[in-house]
């Protein structure tokens, strides 16, 4: 097979394949042809988009080629909405005289979700000379440009594992990248490896297994609760009833039962999160609007609602079908119209565990950082980004700092690890 490129700007390359679907739902079609719609990618927003389309043709008949795989590569100027900070970095370029920006990001915009970041065709497997022909696409790319580097954010463990061999061989004979030169280019520009620590809410047992030798999934939240100590079990259902001494209820609602009132509602809750740090929001009413026809099977909707029937917080969680595997809930934007003691960690954490478990769904991924998701039963999970740095003279104290933050990193997790609630029979082991 020989493999090629070419690079748009457009997403005219969707109707060219029979694409697999997405690892989440954040790489679905629909989520980002409403982030292209509504201008939360484009020029104004910063995050100019470029896709690369892989194409691969048989040696005998160059003639037919058929797109494979995309990546989308982003040219920036900022680093909002990326949540892998390097700010540092374009300090020390800035205090050399050297320009930073712009600096290219491989990313899911403003959501700092792990998974795969290609979209392959049907009978396709991701493989080192795919993401070989992604890196010489990149590195054309940067040097048209003038981007400093190249920024691969929250990678999946997949693609992580193929892109640091990628990095470290340079078997490109049966594509249409030059040989020679895209091993000097992975000589020059070696990929630097950042780790980062997510938090994940699992539905198991670690106690109870079924014929075929698999952990059992809670039936309720009380039987979560039952894998945490006393201690923490008390804490938790004291911080639940706290709601109910605000006169607060809390409600579910999925797809089509989400109204236009709903929506308005929300969208004026996720606004104020910003609006008390003095900032706009990223998205826009017109984004929820569409994903709300184009992506309804996709989304929940947990809100607390005073004594008076009127909604007062909103939380809006993304989920997976739960017959695929390790189906996932997503919780990812929130908002308050007041200040109610514990109504952040019910509308974003209780309510959507107990959903999950209702649902059948075998992850709960709450969104990046927070030491106060640990107590509530989320187990801290390694993530990883990938940095491609163009300038020869910066590598070798970029590589230190990458070296120094994975160490960190790691004692961050195992510290957090430590600090758990659940019981001995329930502990989870340690995964680095």
């Amino acid at each position: 097979m020989i493999y090629s490129y070419i690079i748009t700007e457009d997403l005219g390359w969707q109707s060219l394949s029979q694409w697999q679907p997405p690892d989440t739902p954040f790489m679905s079609f629909a989520y980002w042809q409403a982030l292209t719609d509504t201008g939360a990618i484009g020029e104004a927003s910063g995050w100019v988009p470029l896709y690369i389309v892989i194409y691969r043709s048989q040696p005998q008949n160059q003639s037919q080629i058929t797109p494979v795989a995309v990546m989308p590569v982003f040219i920036k100027e900022h680093h909002q909405g990326e949540y892998v900070f390097d700010h540092v970095w374009a300090e020390a370029y800035a205090r050399y005289g050297v320009a930073y920006y712009p600096r290219l990001v491989t990313s899911v915009p403003y959501t700092p979700v792990s998974g795969q970041r290609l979209w392959l065709a049907q009978g396709v497997t991701l493989s080192t000379e795919i993401l070989q022909t992604a890196m010489a696409a990149i590195d054309s790319v940067a040097a048209q440009v003038g981007a400093s580097s190249w920024h691969g954010l929250f990678v999946g463990d997949e693609q992580y594992n193929i892109f640091h061999s990628v990095s470290q061989t340079f078997n490109v004979s049966q594509t249409s990248v030059d040989n020679q030169q895209f091993e000097r280019q992975s000589l020059e520009y070696p990929l630097f490896e950042r780790e980062g620590c997510q938090f994940l809410w699992q539905n198991q047992k670690l106690t109870e297994w079924d014929a075929a030798g698999k952990s059992i999934p809670f039936s309720n939240f009380d039987d979560f609760l039952m894998t945490l100590t006393a201690k923490k079990r008390k804490n938790i259902r004291a911080e639940r009833k706290k709601i109910a001494k605000h006169n607060l209820t809390c409600q579910i609602k999925t797809g089509a039962d989400i109204n236009a009132s709903d929506w308005a509602v929300f969208y004026h809750c996720y606004a104020m999160t910003y609006a008390v740090r003095g900032r706009h929001p990223y998205l826009t009413p017109a984004f929820f609007e569409q994903i709300a026809k184009s992506m309804s099977k996709c989304l929940m909707l947990a809100q607390a609602l005073d004594e008076t029937g009127e909604v007062v917080a909103s939380s809006l969680f993304f989920y997976d079908d739960p017959n695929r595997p390790n189906a996932t809930l997503y919780g990812r934007y929130w908002g308050a119209l007041a200040e109610y003691d514990s109504l952040h960690f019910e509308l974003c954490y209780y309510q959507g565990i107990e959903f999950a478990i209702a649902t059948g769904l075998q992850y709960f991924d709450p969104g990046t950082q927070g030491e106060h998701k640990l107590i509530r039963g989320f187990i801290p999970q390694k993530t990883h980004s990938l940095h491609r740095i163009y300038d020869l003279r910066f590598q070798p104290a970029i590589a230190k700092f990458c070296e120094q933050d994975r160490t960190y990193m790691r004692q961050y997790r195992q510290q957090a690890h430590r600090a758990l609630p659940f019981n001995v029979d329930n502990m989870p082991e340690f995964n680095g």
